[in-house]
């Protein structure tokens, strides 16, 4: 499932996201959502997230819980 619908995403799924600095060569960083920073129902690049690692980026495919 890809992650541009913000109605698909909640805290404590895991997710790929992809951070600012790896937009360029899409490399991909898996982790627990923490918070959702996206308030648009819908991104065409992702929706914005927090992991509870702290890091943030846009969200590419959900794993699941």
């Amino acid at each position: 499932m890809n992650g541009q619908s913000r109605s698909d995403i909640r805290p404590g799924l895991e997710v790929d996201i992809v951070l600012k600095q790896d937009q360029a060569s899409g490399k991909l960083t898996r982790g627990t959502v923490k918070d959702i920073l996206t308030n648009s129902p819908r991104h065409p690049h992702g929706i914005k997230v927090r992991l509870t690692s702290g890091q943030v980026g846009r969200v590419k495919h959900i794993l699941g819980p």
